[in-house]
């Protein structure tokens, strides 16, 4: 049986089973991974040069803006949103409490749980920090019209979207492997 595919993407159709050289060549410049992961990586160097003489590092950028939009997240929940492990988080929360940024509350009805709470000195650094991170991205964007800003946008929700449902369905397809 000789099916077909589309080969990479580029509309080329090719027998299954039959790699062309091209195919197996992967150029970085048609890697939309590997694109993502460069321009990630410069908009966190940018992003730490505007906020390093505030005395915040990049770790501390996430949990802050995490709790800058829902202060009192416990733990597990402030992992969740950063997308940390939570040994991560507590060394990030336990060196923001050293500063005066954040300090831990034990929930009362379930003393193994701690929320994290901003100090007025970890609430007063949206005011400076959040106008540096929005001329990070100006900075970034500058070259692009408003509309491709918002097609880059759309596209990458797309790109998310996309990743997140076939995660999950070969997370699932694993767990019954599991069982």
């Amino acid at each position: 049986m000789n099916t077909t595919k589309q080969a990479a993407g580029f509309g080329k159709v090719q027998p299954r089973g039959k790699i062309t050289a091209s195919e197996a060549d992967f150029p970085f410049a048609e890697s939309i991974g590997y694109q993502i992961r460069c321009t990630h990586r410069a908009l966190q160097r940018f992003l730490q040069l505007k906020i390093e003489p505030h005395g915040v590092t990049l770790g501390m950028w996430y949990f802050l803006r995490a709790l800058w939009n829902e202060d009192g997240l416990n733990q597990r929940e402030l992992s969740h949103r950063v997308g940390t492990m939570e040994p991560t988080t507590l060394s990030a929360i336990l060196n923001m409490e050293k500063k005066g940024l954040v300090r831990r509350v034990q929930n009362k009805k379930d003393r193994r749980k701690w929320h994290v709470h901003l100090t007025p000195k970890g609430r007063a650094l949206k005011r400076e920090l959040i106008p540096l991170a929005r001329e990070v991205v100006d900075t970034a964007v500058q070259s692009l019209s408003r509309k491709e800003v918002k097609q880059l946008l759309d596209g990458l929700a797309e790109v998310q979207k996309n990743l997140n449902v076939t995660v999950s369905q070969l997370d699932e397809i694993s767990s019954r492997m599991v069982e």
